[in-house]
């Protein structure tokens, strides 16, 4: 069900941040020579009311940061940047209509958006309409491979599937049944129509799958909840996997604790819950229960605690928690940052060419490298949920894992692969047939 709130009636808000020296107060560090000329502008595409404000928020103010840090370090091209926010208002059609706002009206250089993948796809045509660039920083369900998008969230290969092997595994408890719950709209859908496969792969049968979806925001989960501990008492070991997103899953966690669900019963493995998320929750009932990202702010590293350093004195609140969106914006940011240093202009299709191939440190000590599919390379964690909103890493890949466009355990997509690079440059290119599909994105 798709979600229509109201608009905001401020069309964007523009944060000129080049001369905003007491923002700056907080940032160590001596600055380097101040950018001049006219200013570089980008776009800020994220859900600031609505259902998904709850995580989308704070992936704004993350880019600020980034921003603000850029222009202390001499901007870009030694030109200041400039943030040119919009609020789509969780409104699928209206992120299309403010994307088309940013590259037309704007002229932004690039856009840094989305959280759903319901909102991807409203804005994709209009990226491929106008040639411009959008770097997406979530999670998402693969089987797209669009040269104007980077996808620097995970793929299905970079969580799910990983995810679901650890809850296969001794160590994850050995689930041979497993309820597939999640928000009803795109990403869900074809994240669990791969975990179906891929499960049947694994031995599972259809009997011991539970499928069932709801709509953006649902707040009543008593009966769901109920269905999901009588299919949880069959005597086989069950696990949930959820793709439920924003703020729907205060009141499903809030449920299991009022039916007496503890993660010993039935774990719960989230995609879609991070740090931020439990900020918002009661994390004591929730103990023990899981999720799966390619970042946790409880990781230490010295790039993740400067990072949390930056975010606090940005933020002037120690209390703001990190997450794996915020990381992979981070990761986007500098990337784009350096393409266009790279080939000294701002030009879409220069800077598109340059990226592939482009590496930059992530948070927990390893590297993202963008691949010729306009994926990254990323670590994968699973961790357990502590009663203070952190999570306690308990396992995770021993390195990187490229990102997969197209899955393996859909018979349509088994021979797709992504490949933007010369002489290949096509997003669906059948390996089978040595053809190009023709299709702009898949």
């Amino acid at each position: 069900m798709t979600m229509s709130p109201r608009f905001s009636r401020r069309d964007f808000t523009k944060f000129s941040l080049a001369a905003s020296a007491a923002m700056l107060a907080g940032v160590k560090g001596a600055a380097a020579a101040a950018p001049k000329g006219e200013p570089i502008r980008i776009g800020v595409l994220h859900s600031l009311s609505g259902t998904m404000a709850i995580s989308e928020t704070t992936l704004k103010d993350v880019i600020l940061m980034l921003v603000e840090l850029q222009n202390r370090k001499g901007g870009v091209l030694g030109r200041p940047l400039e943030a040119v926010v919009v609020d789509p208002a969780s409104n699928w059609p209206l992120f299309a209509e403010k994307a088309r706002q940013l590259l037309a009206v704007d002229k932004v250089a690039s856009v840094f958006g989305c959280w759903t993948s319901v909102s991807r796809k409203s804005v994709l045509p209009v990226f491929e309409e106008l040639n411009g660039i959008l770097f997406y920083p979530v999670q998402y369900e693969g089987q797209e491979c669009s040269r104007n998008v980077f996808y620097t969230g995970a793929a299905p290969n970079q969580q799910a599937i990983p995810a679901v092997d650890y809850l296969l595994s001794a160590d994850g408890g050995g689930a041979k049944r497993f309820a597939l719950i999640g928000t009803d709209y795109v990403y869900p859908r074809t994240t669990n129509q791969i975990l179906q496969n891929y499960l049947k792969s694994k031995g599972i049968a259809d009997a011991d799958i539970m499928v069932n979806y709801t709509p953006f925001g649902q707040s009543d989960w008593q009966t769901i909840v109920s269905q999901l501990k009588a299919f949880g008492s069959a005597g086989k070991k069950t696990a949930v996997v959820s793709t439920i997103n924003g703020d729907a899953n205060v009141p499903f966690y809030k449920e299991l604790g009022a039916q007496g669900i503890s993660a010993t019963d039935i774990p719960v493995m989230a995609f879609s819950v991070g740090e931020e998320e439990l900020a918002g929750m009661d994390t004591k009932p929730l103990v023990g229960q899981l999720a799966a990202w390619n970042y946790f702010e409880s990781i230490d590293s010295p790039a993740n605690k400067s990072f949390i350093k930056e975010w606090h004195d940005y933020t002037k609140n120690p209390k703001r928690t990190t997450n794996d969106p915020m990381e992979a914006s981070y990761i986007g940011f500098n990337l784009w940052v350096q393409a266009v240093e790279k080939v000294g202009s701002t030009d879409h299709d220069k800077v598109i060419d340059a990226m592939v191939g482009l590496k930059q440190a992530n948070l927990t000590g390893g590297t993202a490298q963008v691949l010729p599919n306009h994926h990254i390379t990323k670590p994968v964690y699973i961790g357990e949920i502590q009663d203070d909103g952190q999570f306690n890493v308990v396992w995770q890949t021993p390195k990187e894992v490229p990102g997969m466009a197209w899955s393996p355990y859909v018979p349509e997509t088994k021979n797709l692969i992504g490949d933007w690079t010369k002489p290949v440059s096509c997003g669906n290119y059948d390996t089978v047939k040595k053809a190009c599909l023709g299709a702009k994105h898949g």
